[in-house]
């Protein structure tokens, strides 16, 4: 009988102008990136915490906090990388990852399936474990007006 888990993850960076939009560690053409300490790829930083609560430990500023300028401009792909590894190193096994983006624009379409590659390969998991879904606010809230972008994330972890 497996052990099964599910986690929450919810991330939101504000819009700044001179940064690189990242998202799923995808590199998007616009105008403006997401603010933060590392890349700010709050797809990504959302799937960490998801995982993390999965498997019932401390949340991404815990084992990546922003006050270690270590993670200054980390990449957030190996945060994932090494948050996947923690996850198995607690007897844990990656069931799949469901993600919403929410985000007024860029449109997210063109890049879902690069996410969902990139993704997969950092968390070594299938691309057919990962479901990625991008969502407008109808111009509603912070996200719709285009001040920032945020993701939900559930994951599936299991034992054997």
């Amino acid at each position: 009988m497996k052990e099964i888990k599910i986690g929450n993850g919810y991330d939101v960076h504000r819009l700044k102008t001179g940064r690189k939009l990242i998202i799923g560690g995808v590199e998007i053409p616009f105008e403006m990136g997401l603010d933060g300490h590392s890349d700010a790829d709050v797809l990504a930083h959302a799937i960490i915490d998801s995982l993390f609560g999965a498997c019932g430990l401390p949340d991404i500023g815990t084992h990546f906090p922003d006050s270690d300028p270590a993670y200054k401009g980390a990449d957030s792909m190996k945060l994932l990388k090494c948050c996947a590894e923690k996850v198995r190193e607690n007897g844990y096994e990656i069931g799949n990852i469901d993600c919403i983006i929410v985000a007024q624009r860029p449109k997210m379409a063109p890049y879902i399936s690069l996410m969902k590659k990139t993704i997969a390969e950092n968390a070594a998991i299938s691309e057919n474990s990962i479901g990625i879904k991008a969502k407008t606010e109808e111009g509603l809230g912070f996200t719709g007006n285009g001040e920032g972008m945020a993701a939900y994330v559930v994951a599936l972890v299991f034992k054997m």
